[in-house]
Order: structure tokens, then C-alpha cells, then sequence
């Protein structure tokens, strides 16, 4: 596990790059941390890193979001808050997109548990006083 505490939000490129260096081959990113942790953020520094030069918004209605990399391979973005029922996941046919092989970033992945791959990163966000924040990649 790696452990990454920062003091500003300026410094969350560095920690997009930890995630990004930390997959060793697999593509779904699970990020759990309260409500304004920062999942959101993370993730349009995620997005930056690979090259994204797409506006990353919370698909908090849409359920997800698409961005492309520098090499025009999809990331996908997925907001589970709003998610009262599993079938809405199975509606939206969750399974291409976890097992495509493409990256995607997840937001309260506790409410699709039964769900979630066997070979996924976890990246818990704990929030400090202001802009503090401590990051566990596992």
C-alpha cells in the first residue's frame, strides 16, 4: 500500500501519477472517500496525466463519463451516489466497461459491491483540515 499525504490541492498532479505508475494492469479504479474528499478532482488529474484534454465534471446523473487520452483510448468515469436499485448498473451495462480493458474511475463504488471486479485498485481519500487530504493506494 502506498500512502500519500498532501497539504494542498496543487499537489494532486502527484498523486494522479501514483495511481496512474500503481495500476500494474488493471483498469478499475475504486475512489472511496466522503462527500467533497476530492473523487472528482482526482479525477480530472487523473485524466491530465494520460492527456486528457477533455472537462471533467461529476456524471453524478448521467452515471458516466467519457474522456479520451493523448492517444485517444476511452476513460471512463462512473458516479454511483445516485444509485438506488443494482439493476440501474445492470441497465447500464456496467460489465462492457469494467471488462474492456479501458480505464475506469469509479465514485462510491460501496453502492455496486456485489458487482466490483476481483483485480481492481482501491483508492481511499480521507479529508483534513482545509485542503489536507491523505491518499491510501492499494
Amino acid at each position: 500500500m502506498k500512502r500519500i499525504e498532501i497539504d494542498s490541492l496543487s499537489e494532486l498532479p502527484s498523486v494522479a501519477r501514483a495511481v496512474v505508475e500503481s495500476l500494474e494492469g488493471r483498469n478499475v479504479v475504486l475512489l472511496c472517500g466522503g462527500m467533497g474528499a476530492g473523487k472528482t478532482t482526482l479525477v480530472s488529474r487523473i485524466a491530465a496525466y494520460l492527456g486528457s484534454e477533455d472537462g471533467v465534471t461529476s456524471p453524478t446523473f448521467a452515471l458516466v463519463n467519457q474522456y479520451m487520452d493523448r492517444n485517444s483510448n476511452p476513460i471512463y468515469h462512473f458516479d454511483f451516489y445516485r444509485i438506488d436499485n443494482i439493476e440501474e448498473v445492470f441497465d447500464l451495462g456496467y460489465e462492457e466497461y469494467f471488462y474492456s480493458g479501458d480505464l475506469c474511475l469509479v465514485e462510491w463504488p460501496e453502492k455496486i459491491e456485489a458487482l466490483i471486479p476481483d483485480d481492481v485498485m482501491i483508492v481511499r481519500i480521507e479529508s483534513g483540515d482545509g485542503e489536507n487530504r491523505v491518499f491510501e493506494i492499494e
